[in-house]
């Protein structure tokens, strides 16, 4: 008989069941064996809705349920880390949504315990799994090693964000309010001044993804040139690969879509990639190729009706089944949280309040 891993949920809210849960139950490599939530009536008819046969009040009790292998982390920000932290310790495979912490220093506290305890610990950058963003991420690659498109000499992501949900349905609501035994871990390095640390986590919240995006098309971190990400909108930071630069360009704005492109422009062409909404089921990221040189060529490359929330649920169980590597482990994620306080370190105004004493 085929083994199927057995997963606990901690966490069965609006992302939880919608975004993770529902993928891990469609799975038939897997078995959600349990859940855990503060709110008892909303576990109570998530379990009976799915047919999960055990639920419990906190995850240190889920913890204890020896039936349980691995488990899916979707909490508030502030209790992400500290749960990750308390189920590598358990000896847990673990994936949890991204921020993986609020600082390069919890970050690291968490890689660490994962190699402590040999388990995998994978975080939740899903764009990487989209079957558009592997596309594309096959045709940059050729395009590098052939030099078919000329040399790379810019690269350029750009989030304003929108509406990421797309008006979602379905999922188990009640009117409880979670109560949590603490505040959680902060949310920003220590060394940020109070005055910027709410800017701080909405840019780590949202723009982590544009970051992971970009290193794992260049399969390494920049240098950091410049940056002015002081104001939640029209923020920008410029970064050194080496070979050439690139820029991030970030905001806030009303927009009923999803206002997210990745580009990377060569000599003689183009790749840019649109990516969807994450609550967009089965639309994958929008790929155009642009050739230029002696014939003029644009290509839209056609993929799958896939999700990328599906594709990495499909990876992790895969991952523990086969032995096969995460493409988004914490190992590797940890350096977003570096180049992202790199980002807010180099910004004057930050610069300016920190030698005025904060």
């Amino acid at each position: 008989m085929k083994r199927k891993v057995k997963i606990g949920m901690i966490g069965v809210g609006f992302i939880g069941q919608l975004a993770h849960l529902v993928n891990y139950l469609e799975s038939e490599d897997c078995e959600v064996v349990a859940i855990a939530d503060f709110r008892s009536e909303l576990r109570r008819k998530v379990a009976i809705r799915y047919g999960i046969p055990r639920s419990y009040a906190t995850h240190h009790e889920l913890l204890a349920d020896n039936e349980v292998e691995a488990v899916c982390v979707v909490t508030a920000r502030p209790y992400t880390a500290p749960t990750v932290l308390d189920c590598l310790k358990a000896g847990k495979h673990v994936i949890s949504e991204k921020p993986m912490a609020g600082s390069f220093e919890q970050a690291s506290r968490l890689v660490k315990t994962a190699k402590e305890n040999n388990v995998n610990y994978v975080v939740g950058f899903m764009k990487r799994y989209d079957e558009g963003v592997q596309k594309a991420k096959e045709i940059f690659d050729e395009a590098l090693a052939t030099s078919k498109m000329g040399k790379l000499i810019y690269a350029r992501a750009h989030c304003f964000a929108g509406d990421s949900y797309c008006n979602p349905w379905g999922h188990i609501v009640t009117d409880e309010k979670t109560v949590y035994p603490d505040s959680g871990w902060d949310m920003s390095p220590k060394w940020l001044p109070e005055s910027w640390k709410d800017k701080f986590q909405i840019y780590l919240n949202t723009y982590s993804h544009n970051i992971n995006i970009l290193r794992y098309f260049f399969g390494k971190s920049p240098t950091i040139v410049s940056s002015n990400v002081s104001q939640v909108n029209g923020q920008v930071a410029v970064l050194d690969w080496g070979d050439c630069l690139g820029v991030i360009e970030t905001g806030m704005a009303s927009n009923r879509g999803w206002d997210e492109v990745t580009e990377f422009f060569f000599t003689d062409g183009r790749i840019t990639i649109k990516t969807p909404p994450a609550l967009l089921r089965n639309t994958p990221a929008k790929i155009e190729i642009y050739r230029a040189g002696e014939t003029q060529e644009l290509q839209i490359p056609q993929t799958n009706w896939t999700w990328a929330f599906q594709l990495q649920a499909n990876a992790f169980v895969d991952c523990l089944i086969n032995g096969k590597e995460s493409i988004s482990t914490g190992l590797d994620s940890i350096e977003d949280m570096r180049i992202i306080e790199e980002i807010w370190r180099q910004d004057s105004k930050i610069n300016q309040t920190l030698l005025n004493g904060g």
